[in-house]
């Protein structure tokens, strides 16, 4: 089983090759700016690096947030426009998810900065998810911050894991759902609404 993951969600944009369980490659590039103009080249350098054509690619996994609204639409159009094209199976996942249980964290308090002094928070025990991701003002309890996960963590090799044990548990149908996870609005649409 060949899958490959992909994360757009957050600012290192990363992109991750999984073979039976076992990583075969990973890359992760600074994720600000143009990210549309960096995620297929990184597949592509990815794919050539591994000596694996995408025909190969049996499945594809991709966060879908929360995180950059603009770095998440991409990444879901991206990898489902290769999944589509390819006709292969896509498994999209929230970002925490793909951090908790792909990252090995079957018990934890994901907690990221959302800006405006909020954070983007997702709970899980025992394997599961019990409290989606929503917007908390603080975070007073012991937590695992995005920010230190990516400096150890490559998001979409974590993802790419997490897809493999939803693949060996039959849930893969389950995770067809490609709408992005936002959280909150998007500054723009603050603005419409106020005018409305």
């Amino acid at each position: 089983m060949l899958i490959l993951g992909a994360d757009t969600s957050l600012p290192l944009l990363s992109v991750a090759l999984l073979r039976d369980g076992i990583l075969i490659g990973e890359v992760a590039l600074e994720g600000k700016g143009s990210r549309n103009e960096k995620l297929l080249p990184a597949i592509d350098w990815l794919l050539t690096e591994s000596g694996v054509a995408r025909e190969a690619i049996d499945l594809f996994a991709v966060t879908r947030g929360p995180g950059s609204f603009t770095g998440v639409r991409i990444g879901l159009a991206t990898i489902q426009g290769l999944a589509l094209a390819l006709d292969r199976p896509l498994c999209a996942m929230s970002t925490h998810e793909a951090i908790a249980l792909g990252g090995g964290h079957d018990s934890v308090l994901i907690a990221d900065d959302a800006g405006r002094g909020e954070f983007y928070i997702s709970r899980f025990e025992n394997g599961v998810e019990t409290i989606p991701p929503r917007l908390a003002a603080s975070v007073a309890e012991p937590h695992l911050t995005i920010a230190d996960v990516l400096q150890r963590t490559n998001v979409a090799a974590s993802c790419a894991k997490r897809a493999a044990q939803l693949f060996a548990a039959g849930r893969v149908a389950g995770y067809a759902d490609i709408t992005p996870i936002y959280v909150r609005l998007a500054e723009a649409e603050v603005k419409l609404q106020q005018k409305g």
